[in-house]
């Protein structure tokens, strides 16, 4: 199957290419690729891109602006491919949907804009550190008991569950996790809290999709009024952590190393968690590595994790 579908073929001897989320152009950042228009977005963008004109959000990429720019591919995350792909049609805009759904996918991701833009070498050797990363990670955790894992994605005022087949998923899987709805097709879905309860999580985990204070503001007061939530083993347990917004977001991002630490952490090394009653982000940092957040530098062996540290929100207050 392929899953960086094209609405043109070839590649213009000039290639004119406008990134629509954070996360592509951050990619497009590691393969030294010049950029002519960037997303709107509250995430710090790679410096190169700064002066470049803004095409309009992820979501929803103002469509006469970018007909303007006369882009030669438009490059954007697979998971938006149905809302824009019709889109680009419409304006007759050629582009490319790359899958950041998981961490290998990014890497695959990164793989097919390196040998279509002749960015190969540089493609390579990312992959390459990104195995020796991984590598020297899985024999941090081998042999340690899987926790089974409840995963919630937040928004303001509600909240879903996220499956293996999430991004956020995808990182529990790799830091040995067991996803108590690793039998879903879907990325996300709704479940009762009753449904929740029954599939009796060793670990609660929160995350955000968007306005991280205000989700986990959010959650605190869910698991304090909520009397259900008292009944599970995790809350007893205070087993409970919120992430970071910045490393387990909704695509896959270079801060996976993080992210990764962050689990190894909490599944392995007892980080603190909480009962859910309050607003706590967990930053574990890792110590005798030169592991870096944009994933270009591996551990070394036989690395452990220093104490984690809370960052308490100013929305959990």
């Amino acid at each position: 199957m392929n899953q960086h579908p094209e609405t043109a073929a070839g590649v213009p001897a000039e290639d004119r290419l406008i990134a629509t989320s954070p996360a592509v152009a951050a990619m497009c950042d590691k393969l030294d690729l010049n950029l002519i228009g960037i997303p709107k977005t509250a995430f710090t963008l790679p410096e190169r891109y700064a002066d470049l004109p803004v095409i309009g959000p992820p979501m929803g990429p103002d469509m006469e602006l970018v007909a303007k720019l006369h882009p030669s591919y438009l490059l954007s995350p697979l998971s938006l491919q149905n809302d824009l792909l019709p889109r680009y049609i419409a304006i007759g805009k050629p582009s490319i949907f790359v899958d950041l759904n998981s961490v290998d996918g990014l890497y695959d991701s990164l793989m097919y804009l390196g040998n279509k833009f002749d960015r190969r070498a540089q493609a390579q050797q990312l992959v390459e550190q990104y195995h020796q990363f991984m590598n020297t990670y899985q024999q941090s955790i081998a042999g340690k008991p899987r926790p089974r894992v409840l995963l919630l994605m937040g928004v303001p005022g509600s909240y879903i569950v996220a499956t293996p087949h999430s991004y956020v998923g995808s990182l529990v899987a790799l830091a040995g996790g067991e996803n108590v709805y690793s039998d879903s097709d879907e990325l996300f879905l709704n479940a009762n809290t009753e449904d929740m309860l029954a599939r009796d999580p060793d670990i609660i985990l929160r995350t955000s999709h968007a306005l991280p204070d205000e989700v986990m503001a959010m959650f605190a007061q869910e698991f304090s009024t909520n009397d259900i939530w008292k009944h599970f083993r995790a809350v007893k347990e205070q087993r409970v952590y919120d992430l970071a917004y910045d490393r387990f977001g909704m695509s896959a991002t270079f801060a996976y190393p993080q992210a990764l630490f962050d689990l190894r952490a909490i599944f392995y090394e007892h980080a603190h968690g909480t009962s859910g009653n309050q607003a706590k982000v967990l930053d574990a940092q890792p110590r005798g590595t030169n592991a870096q957040a944009d994933g270009t530098a591996s551990p070394a062996n036989g690395v452990d994790i220093s104490p984690h540290t809370d960052r308490t929100l100013k929305g959990g207050n």
